[in-house]
């Protein structure tokens, strides 16, 4: 049986700045998934902010096509959410100038929870908080390039067990003026594996009282979500892996907070018509049916988990290079055959296997930035954005 809200406990509105969400829940960024497509076909089904994928500050100010086209919304979505990646102060507020003077987004976030070696080994991502300065500094001139625009932070629990920067970081963003801090609670050598640390929300909603305060790990159902926020106190939930190939969840979770039964009757046929409604999207946003369906096989595993759909039909769908193609194939679906149960819920995408976070020579030594040089921290910026 899912968890109600008791009448008693009816959820507030998630204030996010001027925006006030009836349903606390957010669309955590996910690299080649939380596109302009993707985040229509959530909308479609269920309330909540909607985060693009991440970019990159310096590609932004150096307008690089591939980020300008990923920095644009459809006329559907409000507010407009776009999240930033940066190591340097400056290009970071001049890329919240270009978004707020060129009125491309109503919701800018932060991110520094990315565990990536290749970002993490030069001082970026989940890494950088550990410089308290450095994380200052970025944030407070990213709120003053903001001006009216609410501006967020995401962040991990820390680098290890024994180097953790959350509770320092928090509190240096709301006092910086931040409208809200997210929490991921895994470690960046946990990546994704294990069990997230809902504790350390609670604690975190504990210490950061002036601004909501958001969790995110492990929920991959309306009942871990309303858990989460029933554990923790915490103000809303971010939810990342849990709505591949589930889009519909944001639909559940809509219901889960309002009172009622999330309850979807996600038959095969059901799940069928969400994949080809996303594929279309797909080939719309890329105004190109070949790389709209070339996009949407990534996601077939996760739509099609548990249902009694055959390993040769998912190479055919994982293969198909026409909206014709993929109708075909879903001609040929049981479309009556009923939800699953426990084989299609439960973890999505790759945990991957706890290691020791990759980090530049003496990035431990101290708090302080010290003497690391710009031009090497420069390079923890990826050559591109939504990666």
């Amino acid at each position: 049986m899912p968890t109600l809200l008791a009448p008693d406990q009816a959820v507030r509105p998630l204030r996010i700045g001027p925006f006030a969400l009836d349903v606390p829940v957010v669309l955590a960024p996910m690299a080649g998934i939380t596109n302009t497509a993707f985040r229509r076909l959530c909308r479609e089904y269920g309330a909540g902010l909607y985060v693009s994928e991440m970019i990159t500050s310096r590609a932004l100010v150096e307008r690089n096509s591939t980020t300008m086209r990923l920095i644009t919304h459809h006329e559907s979505e409000t507010p407009r959410s776009i999240q930033l990646y940066g190591v340097d102060p400056k290009t970071m507020g001049e890329a919240v100038r270009i978004l707020v003077a060129e009125d491309r987004a109503d919701h800018i976030d932060l991110n520094f929870g990315c565990p990536v070696p290749k970002v993490t080994r030069k001082g970026g991502g989940a890494a950088l908080p550990w410089k308290l300065g450095l994380f200052g500094d970025i944030v407070r001139e990213a709120v003053r390039a903001a001006g009216a625009v609410p501006l967020t932070v995401k962040m991990r629990k820390g680098i290890d067990d024994d180097h953790l920067t959350y509770l320092d970081a928090a509190r240096i963003a709301e006092d910086a003026g931040a409208a809200a801090v997210a929490l991921h609670a895994r470690t960046a050598s946990q990546f994704y594996s294990g069990t997230a640390d809902w504790t350390a929300i609670a604690t975190l909603k504990e210490t950061v009282t002036s601004v909501p305060v958001l969790g995110n790990g492990d929920i991959w159902s309306a009942d871990d979500a309303v858990r989460m926020m029933a554990e923790t106190g915490c103000d809303g939930v971010v939810v990342g892996r849990g709505c591949l190939g589930r889009p519909w969840l944001f639909g559940e979770l809509s219901a889960a907070f309002g009172g009622t039964d999330p309850h979807v009757d996600a038959t095969l046929g059901f799940v069928a018509a969400a994949f080809r409604r996303h594929a279309e999207l797909l080939v719309e946003f890329f105004d190109d049916e070949g790389r709209g369906c070339r996009d949407i096989r990534k996601h077939v595993a996760w739509y099609f988990k548990g249902y009694p759909v055959g390993g040769e039909l998912r190479a055919q769908l994982a293969t198909a290079s026409t909206l014709s193609e993929i109708d075909d194939l879903l001609g040929t679906l049981d479309l009556d055959a009923p939800y699953p149960g426990a084989a299609a819920e439960g973890q999505r995408g790759r945990a991957g296997s706890p290691k020791r976070t990759a980090l530049p020579e003496h990035w431990l030594d101290s708090r302080d930035l010290g003497a690391v040089a710009t031009t090497e921290l420069a390079e923890a910026e990826l050559d591109h954005s939504g990666g």
